[in-house]
């Protein structure tokens, strides 16, 4: 229909095909909502007071928490679990595909990349304003934790984390200031090694893809520095807006990873000689739950923009190499330098996702280790059953999580590398052919 011009054929299709959308949407969001739901029964049972439960009611906490680990979801031939995964299969793949046909020149690539990265910084602000009580609670936390703990080894592991979200916070920020700084100075520099040759004949060529809005405006030629320098904040303000989010969520995560980490030292070196037994297992108990609670608080509020970000990142990695494979055949090496520097910055910010991803759901995990690795076989009787339930708690670790259904770690890391370059690999061979 569209190479026909039947425009009254193309609506129709169109809302057809949103009708259809809009139903497996709703099934598989509904869907996922309700095994979301029914899972997480099993986490309100833990972070109640169970372990001052009596006897009796202990042993049934262990039933419901083995029924949680097999929720009620909607199915599809009792084989087919309908959730956003299911809806992921269905929509974004073929999504992928209907991007990939661009054929326009380097221009629009370098446009899609800037609207991408400004449509992810605008969603972050919006998405931590509106949100901004779970970054609030763990930040408080962590001012908490700073004033409280005075241990020299836990300090230490706190100085260490920190340390890390300062090592972050600078790479992050160098790599994305520094290829925006280049990318609006690199103009205003050809310009002055052309001023030479009348006005007519230069060639503008904008900080950001802007020269066809800048002429329909009638923005003058003899303010392009101008424009360029404009332009320049604009781009730092985005890359901040982006990149700057970004460091916030990662440092606070890897906070929280340090305490889990203090945590584990706690059951690992837990003194069974001392008195009140009971009261010094059950405060660590409660601090477990603490950082269980603080660290959904952390995934809840990245699950959408994890998402968004994820699907967007496989799409630009596959356009860039794409770029790549094209101006290498030209032998264009200033714009493989560029592609490089892009595809370099959505990959290590891929790659700090998936990495802190992955230490967090690792130490989550290993709290149980930890408990294994303390002479729990000296605890008392009623302390020990207690150790059961913790122990099913961690083989159901908080991680962070996209669309609250992809599990961002080292794996996931792979897989969208490995989907990208697989559709990369499909475009070589049709450019080839």
């Amino acid at each position: 229909m569209l190479k026909n011009n039947d425009i009254v054929m193309i609506g129709q299709s169109l809302i057809i095909i949103s009708a259809f959308m809009i139903q497996l949407s709703l099934h598989s969001f509904i869907g996922n909502y309700l095994k979301s739901e029914m899972e997480d029964v099993g986490l309100s049972i833990y972070q109640s007071a169970w372990y001052s439960f009596p006897t009796n009611l202990q042993r049934n906490v262990n039933f419901i928490l083995m029924q949680t680990k097999s929720p009620v979801a909607l199915q599809a031939g009792n084989f087919i679990v309908v959730n956003l995964s299911t809806y992921s299969l269905v929509v974004i793949l073929p999504a992928m595909e209907i991007c990939m046909g661009c054929t326009d020149v380097t221009q629009s690539i370098d446009c899609l990349m800037v609207i991408c990265c400004g449509l992810l910084g605008v969603l972050k602000l919006i998405w931590f304003r509106h949100y901004a009580n779970s970054l609030i609670v763990n930040y408080n936390s962590a001012l908490n934790d700073y004033l409280t703990i005075d241990d020299t080894n836990e300090r230490k592991i706190m100085r260490k984390h920190a340390f890390m979200g300062r090592i972050l916070c600078s790479c992050l920020m160098s790599l994305a200031y520094l290829p925006n700084l280049v990318a609006g100075i690199a103009p205003i520099l050809v310009y002055d090694n052309q001023i030479n040759i009348t006005n007519e004949s230069i060639a503008l060529d904008y900080a950001m893809p802007s020269k066809c809005a800048l002429e329909f405006f009638h923005f003058p030629a003899s303010m392009f520095k101008i424009s360029c320098l404009l332009e320049i904040v604009v781009m730092l303000t985005g890359a901040t807006a982006n990149i700057g989010n970004d460091v916030l969520f990662l440092t606070i995560t890897l906070h929280v990873c340090g305490q889990v980490n203090i945590l584990r030292s706690h059951f690992i070196n837990f003194d069974v000689t001392s008195p009140r037994i009971c009261d010094r297992f059950n405060a660590l108990i409660q601090r477990h739950q603490e950082l269980i609670t603080l660290a959904r608080e952390l995934s809840d509020l990245m699950s959408f923009v994890l998402l968004i970000e994820l699907f967007i990142i496989s799409i630009l990695l596959c356009i860039m190499g794409f770029q790549i494979i094209i101006m290498l055949k030209v032998n264009d090496m200033v714009m493989v330098g560029k592609s490089l520097m892009a595809l370099s910055a959505f990959l290590i910010q891929l790659s700090l996702y998936s990495f802190i991803g992955n230490y967090l759901k690792t130490e989550m995990e290993e709290i149980g280790l930890s408990i294994y690795q303390s002479a729990w076989y000296s605890f008392p009787t009623k302390l020990a059953r207690n150790i059961i339930f913790i122990l099913m708690q961690t083989k159901s670790p908080v991680a962070l999580q996209a669309g609250n259904f992809v599990v961002v770690n080292l794996s996931t890391y792979v897989s969208i590398l490995k989907t990208s370059f697989s559709y990369l690999s499909v475009l070589r061979i049709m450019l080839e052919e």
